[in-house]
């Protein structure tokens, strides 16, 4: 054996299997995460609203809508979306397809 040989440290795997390790569980890991996310889809139930309609107004405008927004009430026929109530009253109701 010579001097330096003696004094030389051979390096020890130790480090390199920990540090593979860990790059395999972040990879796992990360895959993982992806393959999760591309399978999760949320979708938003499909509401019936009936059929199209078109209102034509005494003014001679149109509004398009759905047969199940139009409420008629004490003699007023009334539009009722989502955030707001619109007075219809005296407009000609036209069962129509629009697009």
């Amino acid at each position: 054996m010579a001097r330096s040989d003696k004094y030389t440290q051979k390096k020890s795997p130790f480090w390199l299997i920990i540090l593979s390790l860990l790059f395999l569980c972040i990879a796992a890991a990360a895959c993982i995460y992806y393959y999760a996310r591309s399978q999760i889809v949320i979708e938003a139930p499909k509401e019936n609203l009936g059929e199209k309609i078109i209102i034509t107004l005494p003014t001679g405008k149109n509004i398009y809508t759905f047969e199940n927004l139009i409420v008629e009430e004490n003699g007023k026929l009334l539009y009722k979306g989502e955030r707001s109530t619109l007075d219809l009253t005296g407009g000609v109701v036209i069962y129509e397809n629009w697009e």
